[in-house]
């Protein structure tokens, strides 16, 4: 006897999967949202039809009336940084009315689309991304489907809340040169849209001085990296003397690299970070570090995110804070 197994239902994965697209664009096709072009949405529409994938539109009518979630959308929890920014978006939101959906993603530069999705398919009513959307307009077409709050970095178009990086660089090369270092090194991240602020700053700042800039990019914003990069750096024949990273993260790494060598801190090598972390606050690190005011960050952040729900054509915000350099003892005078 033969005994045949009901098929189960086609869903918006397998439609997705036809078309060669995301889950996320195939839900905006069915709810009619803009961003997406009419080839697309015809496709869509015909590989459902051919897979018999019928949508349920009374029940995302019903979804769509109750989107007060706010979709939080961060790269990596182990950086500081973003915890923090956790934090102050929590504060923000009122327990009672508004739910926070947390999405970590996995991908270190550029979107992690499982983790986009996973907060569409929740029908949050907005998006605070304090992550590394890479490029811009990736972050634009996003936002033209779902209200996006950009946090930590600036979007043209977008409501965004960020630190001025141009000043907290300017802050912490400052310091150095005033303690008279003349080979001050900066560890950069990945240069993606939106992160190369601190960098450009420093380059800028150290050519207004007559000093050469001196920077090498790591391959990711870990602490790993930032040891694998300073260990070139300080093996070069014209070691600097300082060293400014991009982060707290890189910091960290340059101090086991350093130490590594036989190098002490500050003693042989100045260093500044930029966040100042928990970590960095330490007994036994103190490190001194740009404070970019992450929770307050993400207070604002969140508070953002509620004006943007309650009306949806308010205008755009650009929320700029200004970071606080906080000296500590991993700098001191140049001794060369």
């Amino acid at each position: 006897m033969t005994i045949q197994r009901q098929q189960r239902p086609a869903t918006q994965a397998d439609v997705a999967r036809e078309v060669g697209v995301s889950r996320t664009l195939v839900s905006f096709a069915f709810r009619g949202t803009s961003g997406v072009s009419d080839e697309t949405r015809q496709a869509i529409f015909d590989a459902a039809k051919r897979l018999g994938y019928r949508h349920n539109a009374a029940a995302a009518a019903l979804a769509s009336k109750q989107r007060t979630a706010v979709g939080l959308y961060l790269l990596d929890l182990r950086n500081e940084v973003f915890s923090d920014v956790l934090n102050g978006v929590r504060l923000a939101l009122p327990q009672a009315r508004n739910r926070l959906i947390l999405s970590v993603s996995r991908s270190i530069g550029g979107e992690d689309q499982g983790a986009l999705d996973s907060l569409i398919e929740a029908r949050v009513g907005i998006i605070i991304a304090a992550t590394l959307l890479d490029p811009d307009e990736r972050v634009r077409e996003l936002a033209q489907m779902v209200p996006v709050v950009s946090v930590t970095r600036r979007v043209e178009g977008v409501d965004s809340v960020y630190p001025d990086d141009h000043a907290g660089a300017r802050a912490a090369v400052e310091h150095l040169l005033g303690l008279g270092h003349t080979r001050i090194a900066h560890l950069a991240g990945p240069q993606f849209d939106g992160h190369t602020v601190r960098r450009e700053a420093y380059e800028q700042i150290m050519r207004s001085a007559g000093l050469t800039p001196q920077t090498v990019a790591a391959g990711d914003f870990t602490h790993e990296a930032g040891e694998r990069a300073a260990a070139e750096l300080l093996a070069g024949p014209d070691r600097p003397t300082a060293v400014f990273t991009h982060n707290d993260q890189f910091a960290l790494g340059v101090r086991e690299a350093a130490y590594a060598m036989g190098l002490t801190i500050p003693g042989d090598l100045s260093l500044v970070g930029y966040d100042d972390s928990p970590t960095a606050r330490l007994h036994g690190i103190d490190l001194t570090s740009v404070d970019l005011h992450a929770v307050e960050l993400g207070k604002i952040a969140g508070s953002v995110a509620l004006e943007r729900l309650n009306d949806p054509g308010a205008p755009i915000a650009d929320r700029c804070i200004t970071p606080q350099l906080v000296v500590r003892r991993s700098t001191a005078p140049s001794a060369s």
